[in-house]
């Protein structure tokens, strides 16, 4: 039997129970609000979606401020339900309706977590002396976003820095495109890339940036066995690529080889390329 939601869940053993939360539940008005940033950063929360987001969301518990399931997602899904409940998250059930209502995807899957932020100052991050960093410089899509911070936390890199004007980390399809892994590395924003840069520099790590045309081949540098070192990766938006400022900032523009006739690679692979390379330097 999953644990008892306070939304209404059903009592098998008979008891009483109230009804499932809808769409003008005062809970579920004041939790759809965060699909909104300003009502983000006003409450410091967001949503998180799905099961695979709220698995990933109960193992740091502290995390978590309420559940919202359907009443066959929080049956599929009651070993989450149970996690919650042993953390004193509330557990509140809601209509279809509702959840599509939190919900930001066309086939949601039945939960929907609220999270508090988990940004962590630049200082702290550091101070924890990562040795590979991905900093995402006014890259503005949520979707390329969410997909180099998923990458960044499989190749071993244990922060990711949103500099700069870049897309909220909180945005919903962000938080969906990192499957999990905004859960996983130090998150942290920060206003200017160049002061970023310059941190990154004075805690020890060498500072790469990404272009097309960087006078440093990848391949070199990692033939060199200079990607062994304490690395922090820039990757700039799609659209516009890094900023010329802070290419010059960093210690090297490094491109990454073509071998075939495409003109480029998109900003995901490209990020997945680069960090996969330290990766493997550096183990």
């Amino acid at each position: 039997m999953s644990a008892p939601p306070s939304g209404g869940r059903l009592d098998r053993a008979g008891g009483p129970h109230t009804m499932a939360f809808t769409p003008r539940t005062p809970r579920v008005v004041a939790a759809r609000r965060l699909q909104r940033r300003r009502d983000r950063e006003a409450t410091g929360r967001f949503l998180a979606e799905g099961p695979q987001a709220v698995r990933e969301a109960l193992a740091r518990p502290e995390v978590v401020t309420e559940l919202f399931g359907t009443p066959t997602a929080l049956d599929r899904y009651a070993e989450l339900a149970a996690a919650a409940a042993r953390a004193d998250v509330p557990v509140s059930e809601v209509t279809d309706e509702a959840l599509a209502a939190l919900a930001e995807t066309v086939a949601p899957q039945g939960l929907v977590a609220v999270c508090r932020h988990l940004d962590v100052p630049l200082e702290q991050a550091l101070a924890g002396t990562p040795r590979l960093v991905a900093v995402l410089a006014e890259i503005r899509d949520p979707g390329n976003a969410g997909t180099v911070l998923r990458t960044a936390d499989a190749a071993g890199a244990g922060t990711v820095v949103f500099s700069g004007d870049a897309v909220d980390p909180y945005n919903g399809k962000c938080v969906r495109a990192s499957a999990g892994s905004l859960f996983h590395v130090d998150v942290v924003r920060a206003a200017d890339p160049v002061e970023v840069v310059e941190a990154l520099r004075t805690a020890g790590l060498t500072v790469l940036a990404t272009t097309g045309y960087g006078d440093s081949d990848l391949d070199d540098l990692a033939d060199s066995g200079r990607l062994a070192e304490p690395t922090a990766w820039l990757f700039g938006s799609e659209a516009h690529g890094l900023p010329e400022e802070l290419a010059a900032a960093a210690d090297a523009r490094v491109r990454v080889p073509l071998h075939g006739r495409a003109e480029s690679l998109n900003l995901a692979a490209a990020a997945a390329v680069c960090l996969y390379a330290s990766a493997r330097a550096q183990r």
